[in-house]
């Protein structure tokens, strides 16, 4: 598109001439998604400082059919951030302050630019806890989890992103803010909107402000990792642990034997691999709780059973901060192992946990048929049923990506599962949108899209686009 020959100079007049980059100046983390798969040209990059700055950057974006893309940390990997060629980038690093911690309500409210990882850290030092965990800690926003309802490593224990946003602070298409920044858990007024806003990938509101609910800081953390022999081993351990820890189970991190042996092997330098290879799937385990001595020896007890029952084959714990930092690393430090996959392609999908099996033999199959040399690597968040594929062929062009998604989704709808479980739809998995979610489902997400953003300019194709009908193959 084309933008107006003055945008600049208003959208200066706004922020400031220093907080505003015209097209060719913009830096290229900004033209470019993290899986360097999507590219575009923005016509303008801006750095509010306040909600009223924003909204008035939308309302003129508004009057002059400009499209906005709001942008985080830049972690996604769906191409969700990647801004319209001619439109407007919306980046929130100025907007970054943690404006209270309350510890008698145990809420903090902060900006939408404020880095997880700071966020997490402040609610430390305050004894709060923030329990969102995820390995872009120390580059996602808050803004950018809430947007995408991001979960990773705590969901068995403490839910979704969506489950941590009391109040949230927004602008709307027409530049009208709409703010609840409460601190009520429970509130039964009308339509909870922000439940709307909460992984809509920015397409109906820009999020500007949060009050976040806080959890008591935890002062033990037992860690393990555990070996198993089959998936309903490793699944029964799970129960058993969920039941036995009275709820002080925060992680549990399944890999299959395709992900450990790689990952391991490609740290051995620095790293030993803490159990052998050999065994079908691996288990990271973590339980956090306030009794040190209590904790430890519960932790110890019931491994010591999984043992004696068969729902664990081998099991090692840490018995020191670094040693759970080495444990931690197999499922975080991904780099020197995904390194000589590349290029390759990531998804982040979803099933009912006794699905997991079928979906990725259903996976596997489909693959293998397309691409006998294929390379694959199968991990997730056992306790919410969120599972990754890691995928290397040798090839990233347009059509070795799209024989891969339909191997990949097709297996997603044969469980009935979710294409989509962090990271959102963006412009990698639109197309795919009505293999798992029905017609009528569709039809309501375009009605609140057409309703909210009648001019299409939020983020506009990624998710939902209102010109583009979305794939029902």
């Amino acid at each position: 598109m084309t933008a107006p020959e003055d945008l600049g100079p208003r959208l200066a007049g706004i922020v400031g001439e220093r907080n505003v980059v015209a097209g060719p100046a913009i830096d290229e983390p900004y033209r470019t998604d993290i899986s360097r798969k999507y590219r575009s040209e923005p016509g303008w990059l801006v750095r509010p400082a306040s909600t009223a700055e924003v909204a008035e950057i939308v309302q003129l974006a508004a009057s002059t059919g400009t499209p906005i893309t709001a942008v985080g940390g830049r972690t996604g990997t769906v191409g969700g951030s990647v801004a319209v060629d001619g439109g407007v980038l919306i980046a929130f690093d100025r907007m970054a302050k943690i404006h209270e911690i309350d510890p008698l309500s145990m809420t903090m409210t902060v900006d939408a630019g404020c880095i997880l990882q700071v966020a997490q850290e402040a609610a430390e030092a305050a004894g709060g806890f923030l329990p969102l965990d995820l390995g872009a800690r120390g580059s996602a926003t808050i803004g950018g989890v809430i947007a995408t309802n991001a979960g990773g490593n705590r969901v068995v224990r403490w839910g979704m992103m969506r489950d941590m946003v009391i109040g949230l602070e927004a602008v709307l298409a027409d530049g009208s803010v709409v703010s609840s920044l409460t601190k009520a858990l429970k509130d039964n007024a009308g339509y909870n909107w922000k439940h709307l806003l909460i992984g809509s990938e920015g397409t109906l509101g820009v999020i500007t402000r949060a009050v976040l609910r806080l959890r008591p800081l935890p002062v033990t953390s037992q860690t393990a990792l555990v070996a198993a022999t089959s998936f309903e081993a490793a699944i029964r351990l799970l129960r058993r642990l969920e039941a036995g820890f009275s709820g002080r189970l925060s992680s549990f991190e399944l890999m299959w034997d395709d992900f450990y042996g790689p990952m391991t092997e490609a740290t051995l330098a620095v790293r030993p691999r803490p159990l052998p290879v050999g065994y079908p799937f691996y288990v990271l385990i973590e339980a956090m709780g306030d009794d040190p001595e209590a904790d430890a020896a519960q932790f110890e007890r019931a491994l010591s059973r999984a043992l004696e029952d068969g729902l664990a084959a081998d099991a090692v714990i840490a018995g020191s901060e670094r040693e759970r930092q080495a444990l931690w690393a197999i499922r975080e430090d991904l780099g020197p192992g995904f390194a000589p996959l590349r290029p390759f392609f990531s998804y982040d999908v979803s099933m009912a946990i006794a699905d997991m099996p079928a979906f990725v033999e259903a996976a596997r199959g489909n693959l293998v048929a397309a691409y006998p040399a294929i390379q694959t690597r199968f991990y997730g968040h056992a306790g919410d049923g969120n599972l990754h594929a890691v995928i290397s062929v040798g090839a990233s062009d347009a059509e070795t990506q799209r024989r891969l998604d339909e191997a990949v989704f097709g297996a997603v709808r044969s469980v009935g599962g979710s294409i989509a479980a962090e990271h959102g739809i963006g412009l990698s998995r639109a197309a795919y949108l009505g293999w798992t979610r029905s017609k009528e489902e569709i039809a309501l997400m375009r009605l609140l899209k057409t309703a909210l953003d009648p001019r299409d300019i939020l983020n506009p194709g990624k998710l939902l686009s209102v010109q583009t009908a979305p794939s029902s193959n």
